[in-house]
Formats: C-alpha cells, sequence, structure tokens
C-alpha cells in the first residue's frame, strides 16, 4: 500500500500543542515502533526547526532521525532504506526539489513510496508530492512543476494567506491542471495515488477539489473529519 499525507499546514511547526495530524501519521504504520525522518531540506536544515523535531516526537512511541543534504549520511541509500515515514518540512519548494534532484533523493524516495513507506509533510513537503502547484518560492505565487507521485496540482495554506486561493484559481483557469487545496490544519491522505480520506486537527480547517469547468473554476468543500 503507497500512502502520502500532505498537510496544507499544521503539526509540531504550526500547531506545538495540537498533536492531532503527526498521531495520525504515526498511526498509518504499521511497525511497533516507527522508524520517523525528519527532511528539513526546504529550510535550508534549520537548526530551529530540527530541534522542535525531536522535542515534539521524543514522547512518542517512535524512532525518530532527520536527513540532512548538506551533512550527508555515508550511504543515502540505506539511511532511506531503514525509515518508515518521511516527514517533511515547509520553506522553499523549488530549492528543496533542486537539492532531492540533486542528490538522487527524489529516486530513492519514489522507491521508498512504492515499497510502502509513508511520504508525509506541510507547505512545501505537501506540495513537493504533486505533478505541480501554487508556490512562492521565487516571488509572487506561481506555478511550479513538483514530483508528480500524486496527480494534478496542489495548494497548501488555502486559508492561511489571503492570496492563496486567487491566485489558485487563476492558475488553473490559465492552465494548471486541476487539483487540491487544503487549509491550514487539514491533510489529504492519499492511498495508491488515489485521495482515501481528509482529516483536520482544526474543527474548521477544510479540503477542496478546485477544478476547470469550462470558461470557469469550480471548488467543491471535501467531507473533512475532525480528528477528537
Amino acid at each position: 500500500m503507497k500512502q502520502i499525507i500532505a498537510m496544507g499546514g499544521g503539526g509540531f511547526s504550526m500547531e506545538p500543542e495540537n498533536k492531532r495530524l503527526d498521531h495520525y501519521i504515526l498511526q498509518q504504520c504499521k511497525a511497533a515502533q516507527p522508524r520517523v525522518c525528519f527532511v528539513p531540506t526546504a529550510s535550508g536544515d534549520s537548526d530551529g526547526y530540527i530541534e522542535r523535531f525531536y522535542k515534539a516526537f521524543k514522547a512518542e512511541n517512535c524512532i525518530s532521525s532527520h536527513l540532512s543534504l548538506f551533512s550527508p549520511p555515508l550511504d543515502l541509500k540505506d539511511f532511506v532504506n531503514q525509515q518508515d515515514i518521511f516527514y517533511v518540512g515547509g520553506g522553499n519548494t523549488k530549492n528543496l526539489l533542486t537539492l532531492w534532484r540533486e542528490w538522487g533523493l527524489d529516486a530513492l524516495l519514489r522507491t521508498a513510496y512504492e515499497e510502502g513507506k509513508i511520504l508525509a509533510g506541510l507547505s512545501a513537503g505537501s506540495l513537493c508530492w504533486f505533478e505541480e502547484g501554487v508556490t512562492d518560492s521565487f516571488g509572487p505565487l506561481t506555478r511550479l512543476d513538483c514530483l508528480g507521485f500524486l496527480p494534478g496540482s496542489h495548494c497548501p495554506h488555502y486559508d492561511g494567506e489571503a492570496e492563496r486561493r486567487p491566485a489558485y484559481h487563476k492558475l488553473i483557469k490559465d492552465g494548471l491542471k486541476s487539483g487540491y487545496a487544503a487549509d491550514d490544519g487539514a491533510a489529504l491522505h492519499f492511498i495508491d495515488g488515489k485521495l482515501h480520506k481528509v482529516v483536520s486537527s482544526r474543527e474548521n480547517a477544510k479540503a477542496y477539489l478546485v477544478e476547470r469547468q469550462g470558461d470557469e473554476v469550480a471548488e467543491k468543500e471535501l467531507e473533512t473529519l475532525f480528528l477528537k
């Protein structure tokens, strides 16, 4: 079973007192004590970000680690093979993709995904898995080609930044593929490339199917399960 959990925003870095989404990610792994690897590439391996990850997950029943491409393990393939869950942080998606491709991490994660390892993340760590999406990695919100593990496009932070919704609608009208938008606190759980469930850590957080219909863009609110 191939799984990706794409968060529009949330998790330990945005909601340190609200562990609902992080717990949901851990619960999808069958391992008794999952090996969770934080990938902070998009933030330039921010020390503070890495410290917050370890602080958040030290109380959980898991084995935590992080993957730095600025100080990589001696055997990157072997390190990736040892993990059960990859949790990708936010930041600059374009930089993330450039570095992953340079190191071959994109291919290693594709193999890990095909083998049943769970891929998760927020913001850049959510956007990266789709074919394309909306980013501010190099100026005003614009289109970015991504990894294509999931079909279509994606827009995170849908309710968190006022310009996100109109930018996503305009880009789809101009030719961006239809796709999924997620509010901060909402997560899209895909199984075998298809949307399985939408969950949220906040009662009002939602996700949407946004698609072009003729010359217009239609937005459909998706059923969302609030995690108690």
